[in-house]
């Protein structure tokens, strides 16, 4: 990517960010002032309401109660009251009782076995609630009853009767809990609306009322305001595109021109000599360039060195189409990689036919051995056992025959375990563990985790797994002074794992003089394409070998 444009995409983000989030972080702010202070003015409106509503009851109903000359039986052919209700002083919510489902409130006092009825004039109520003022388009006031329904005219159905309106919003049922609260919750009419709401609780009336307005008029000015903060946004995006292309120029001007009078040179061409232009301001640039180019020289110069010391792994990467000293390096260094792996190739390839030949010689001898020497032995003691007839020579003959056949069993063995080809490598080197664990008292553990059914593991890794075994044990009897001895095999889908610790004296990889034994063991790993990793110190010497599941 140029330069410029880098520097173009970087103002240009950042200065678009900045104004995304300011803008964003005002809009939220001015959202939250605004909806504070809409549910604050309408919890004042409903207060004040409220205070207006249970002042008018309670006036109400102390002229009621003192003033005896007041009509005790109104109008109640429109009623339908329970006698229960007539025989119990208070207030009462007389709607529901009410055959025109008109709201009314209503009086009731019963002393000396006589009972006044009043009804108080519900038109004072509706005009305290009618009351607009500061409540906007679309805010309103009004009572709901214990059944969930209007007891006061709404505003926007005016022709319906209250008491037909349902109204059980989430106001109006914290409300009925005896909660004050706010929210923004869907009224009667299924509208999103900012509403507070408190219980009105005067004797034996319950009513709760509430304030509210429509959020789509709340929002309305924050929609304005979306509005112009775009535009704001846009106008100064373009005026600083313009600054920013205006600032580009005069940075990358000079350091353009700069770039192409060394260009030549950093790219490895020596021959040729530019001409600097200095016309450009930034001087400094011109030695860091003069600098990138004695760091290609001398990264020339350390990559020949390297080639010297055979440090194939040393990377180096031309400096471009003219770099010729850097494209002749690196042809070099191909040239001697792909010796030295032809030579490793043919190394491994050479060790594989010795290694291959002396376990087939072994595997020979080996069945020369079982097959050939031992039914001969075998039927030399049949025949002492049936014709010789001096019993103490018997015995003696027999317990000679019986010692050459174990002893050629023991060599057989050592050459070639027949466990090996009939059982697999986990019960060959399982036998092997028993037999010097029987022999040198010392405590060995061999743990066999391969496949029993369906082994990855070839015949070539098996027998190389076996004398890997062998040789680490034999080392640890001989030279380690060890006590414990644990090994165990693993096979994976992948990789087949030995691991071998015991805790004898150790050795130190970096002074030892290796003997044939590790050597022989590694060398059995490079054969397979493994990996071998030797870990040693006093009481803890531990061996991990990787081997690759191959296909015979």
């Amino acid at each position: 990517m140029h330069l410029r444009t880098l520097i173009l995409i970087i103002i240009n983000s950042l200065i678009f960010l900045v104004i995304l989030m300011l803008s964003i972080t005002f809009y939220n702010q001015f959202s939250k002032v605004l909806d504070d202070r809409i549910l604050l003015q309408l919890n004042s409106i409903k207060t004040l309401k409220q205070i207006q509503v249970e002042n008018l009851i309670n006036t109400e109903w102390q002229y009621f109660l003192n003033d005896e000359s007041q009509e005790s039986h109104p109008d109640l052919s429109q009623f339908d009251l329970p006698e229960a209700l007539l025989q119990t002083t208070g207030i009462y919510d007389f709607t529901s009782y009410n055959k025109n489902k008109r709201s009314a409130i209503g009086f009731v006092l019963h002393r000396d076995g006589k009972t006044r009825v009043a009804l108080m004039n519900h038109q004072k109520i509706k005009n305290i609630l009618l009351e607009r003022a500061g409540m906007g388009e679309s805010g309103e006031s009004y009572l709901v009853g214990e059944d969930f329904t209007m007891r006061s005219q709404s505003r926007f159905y005016p022709e319906k009767i209250p008491a037909t309106i349902t109204v059980k919003t989430e106001g109006v049922l914290d409300g009925f809990l005896g909660q004050d609260g706010r929210g923004v919750f869907q009224d009667y009419r299924g509208v999103e609306v900012f509403s507070v709401y408190s219980l009105i609780s005067i004797s034996k009336l319950k009513l709760v009322i509430l304030s509210e307005i429509d959020i789509s008029e709340v929002m309305a000015p924050l929609k304005q305001l979306k509005i112009r903060l775009l535009g704001l946004i846009i106008l100064i995006m373009i005026i600083a595109i313009i600054l920013s292309i205006f600032l580009t120029n005069i940075i990358t001007k000079p350091i353009n021109n700069m770039r192409r009078s060394l260009n030549v040179m950093a790219a490895g061409d020596y021959s040729q000599i530019n001409k600097i232009d200095k016309s450009s301001y930034e001087i400094n640039e011109m030695f860091e360039a003069l600098d990138l180019l004695k760091k290609s020289l001398q990264g020339a110069v350390t990559y020949s060195k390297e080639l010297g010391k055979m440090n194939l792994n040393t990377h180096y990467t031309p400096k471009g189409e003219n770099d010729v000293l850097g494209k002749s390096l690196i042809k070099m260094r191909d040239k001697l990689i792909e010796f030295r792996n032809k030579e490793n190739v043919n190394r491994i390839h050479t060790k594989r036919q010795l290694v291959d030949g002396l376990e087939n010689e072994r595997h020979r001898l080996s069945r020369e051995l079982h097959d050939g020497i031992g039914p001969l032995l075998t039927s030399l003691k049949f025949y002492v056992e049936n014709k010789v007839e001096d019993k103490t020579k018997k015995q003696d003959m027999i317990k000679i025959i019986d010692g050459t056949i174990s002893e050629i069993r023991l060599m057989s063995n050592a050459l070639m375990p027949s466990t090996l080809e009939d059982f697999g490598i986990g019960v060959a080197l399982t036998t092997f563990v028993n037999n010097i664990k029987n022999t040198s008292g010392i405590s060995i553990v061999f743990e066999d985790l391969t496949s029993e059914n369906e082994s990855k593991i070839t015949k070539n890794q098996a027998i190389n797994l076996f004398r890997i075994g062998q040789e680490l044990v034999n080392n640890a009897l001989k030279h380690a002074q060890a006590e414990t001895i644990r090994i165990s095999l693993s096979e994976f889908d992948d990789f087949i794992s030995l691991f071998y610790f015991d805790d004898g004296v150790g050795f130190d990889l970096k002074h030892v003089k290796l003997g044939s034994g590790i050597i022989n063991i590694k060398e059995r790993v490079e054969m397979c394409n493994g990996h071998i990793q030797i870990h040693s110190k006093p009481r803890n010497t531990t061996v991990e070998i990787e081997l690759p599941i191959e296909h015979e």
